[in-house]
């Protein structure tokens, strides 16, 4: 693999406890990125050693302040500006996924072309999306339009002068935080791109029902902050999603209970709601999905909304506190 102008790249990896998956991120990059920096969340394992002596340098986060990925990936790409200060393009990845080959010189040669494009980023795809239900349902989130788009995930190239201009990514969110930085950008006129390439593989590991609802716990929390911080602007950020985990999440299924004694249990019909609404979903899917991938992913996406407005009230109570949440993980692995 060969990339445009080296010396103009930069690498940021952030992880906890990543082990081999680490180890394969760096090694899809060292030989082609000159500039690499590990951010390490207080890992137990040889995380750090490992990624020292594969020539990476390490940034290590102070264990007195909270984690987040938007503060581990700020600390990263500051160091990297710092210490190299001819970079112009950085790309951010973390530390379960590893980078295809190709990637940095398709993105690389975009944002070189198109002066007004912020990101750029590509397909992320599960290395393993038929082992589990749930990586599969990730696989199919992560197949998001192609062109200019809203916001990215986070895996994606960035131009180091937009990022600096915003000042990089909110430190204090606990998840939703690249929807967050894109609307910054967005709103200094400037373009996220999605390519239609791939971009990274990635490793769920998600083998449990547990797991996928702390996800979607995260999910929710990440639609609430996020409607409450730019619900107010022109484009209703989250706000419409939000009312959805409400209405789905709590509002019908109490409307349910409080009538039953008064309609005679016949309260209990609205819930033929919810398989009209999978039905909605899965006819709005694309047709080149599977079909019975379209059945699993509509029917998750409702079934999401019950722990999404756990995530949401759990958002709303913190700040009705004045306190943050802490860190809600999926896997021990990863933020």
């Amino acid at each position: 693999m060969t990339i445009l102008n080296k010396r103009e790249l930069g690498l940021v990896v952030i992880g906890r406890n990543e082990g081999d998956l680490l180890r394969q991120c760096l090694l899809s990059a060292i030989a082609v990125v000159p500039y690499i920096v590990y951010v390490d969340s207080g890992s137990t394992d040889n995380s750090v050693t490992m990624a020292r002596s594969l020539g990476v340098e390490i940034v290590e986060l102070d264990l007195s302040r909270p984690f987040t990925a938007g503060r581990a990936r700020n600390e990263g790409f500051f160091y990297l500006t710092a210490q190299y200060p001819q970079i112009e393009l950085v790309q951010f990845v973390d530390g379960d996924c590893e980078i295809v080959d190709g990637w940095l010189t398709t993105a690389q040669e975009t944002l070189e072309a198109e002066p007004n494009i912020a990101i750029a980023c590509g397909r992320r795809r599960e290395r393993y999306p038929d082992k589990f239900i749930y990586n599969r349902l990730c696989d199919l989130e992560w197949d998001t339009p192609v062109g200019e788009i809203k916001a990215c995930g986070g895996d994606f190239m960035v131009r180091v002068t937009a990022f600096q201009w915003v000042g990089g990514f909110n430190p204090t969110l606990i998840a939703g935080e690249e929807p967050e930085l894109c609307i910054r950008l967005r709103q200094q006129h400037r373009q996220i791109l999605r390519i239609d390439a791939d971009m990274t593989l990635h490793d769920a590991c998600m083998t449990t029902i547990g797991q996928w609802w702390q996800r979607a716990v995260r999910g929710g929390y990440a639609y609430a902050e996020g409607s409450w911080l730019y619900g107010k602007t022109a484009e209703r950020h989250w706000v419409k999603e939000s009312r959805s985990i409400w209405f789905w999440g709590l509002i019908l299924p109490l409307l349910i209970v409080v009538l039953l004694l008064p309609t005679n249990n016949f309260s209990l019909l609205l819930l033929g709601l919810y398989p009209l609404v999978i039905y909605r979903v899965y006819q709005s899917l694309d047709r080149q999905i599977a079909r019975k991938d379209a059945w699993s992913y509509a029917i998750h996406c409702i079934l999401s909304k019950f722990p999404q407005i756990q995530g949401q009230i759990r958002f709303h109570w913190a700040r009705l506190q004045g306190k943050r949440s802490n860190l809600i993980e999926y896997k021990s692995t990863i933020y």
